[in-house]
């Protein structure tokens, strides 16, 4: 049965499940995999299937407030976490680019919702994915030596192909919910 306290608990649960990817993104990325990539790429498409399933489910207004406290303690935790200027400078850059694309992809799933079930996850992720990588990349790592660009092109690449692979995730975890969990109730905006 649908509640308020099981809303409310379901939204705490995405709140500190996308705070925790937000943390583990900003420690991967990091870590480049050879010139193209870093574990960041793989880490950080979760996040965009933790907002969807959010969006799906709760609707856009608690969407962005999991996306308003993902960001908030995805900040703080990489902040806490940074050992230097250049740990704190990730952790600037991915909050920006975390808000900006997060908030994006709400708007955009919302607006795609009523469609076939694959096209507001996707799309949505291919959008918002392009403008964080542009945003996080350009702000953690230009004016450095790290070859920020080459591994913007790569990351962005694996996250194209991880929002291709996490629609089996969103599909299969919508389809496990009571029936009155699989859509949000309509609310206004």
């Amino acid at each position: 049965m649908r509640t308020h306290a099981a809303e409310r608990s379901a939204l705490v649960a995405a709140m500190v499940a996308i705070g925790l990817v937000v943390l583990v993104s900003n420690i991967a990325v990091q870590y480049p995999i050879g010139d193209w990539l870093t574990w960041g790429a793989f880490t950080y498409p979760l996040a965009f299937l933790v907002t969807d399933l959010s969006n799906r489910i709760l609707g856009a207004a608690s969407a962005r407030r999991v996306v308003y406290a993902g960001f908030a303690v995805g900040v703080v935790l990489s902040f806490m976490a940074a050992t230097d200027a250049f740990g704190q400078r990730i952790a600037v850059a991915s909050g920006a680019a975390f808000l900006t694309a997060q908030l994006l992809d709400v708007w955009i799933f919302n607006r795609l919702r009523q469609g076939t079930w694959w096209r507001a996850p996707l799309v949505s992720s291919l959008f918002a994915s392009a403008l964080d990588t542009a945003i996080f990349f350009a702000g953690a790592f230009a004016m450095t030596q790290v070859p920020w660009v080459q591994l913007a092109l790569g990351d962005y690449a694996a996250k194209l192909a991880m929002a291709a692979l996490l629609l089996v995730p969103f599909r299969a975890l919508i389809r496990l919910l009571p029936a009155e969990w699989q859509e949000a109730p309509v609310r206004p905006i």
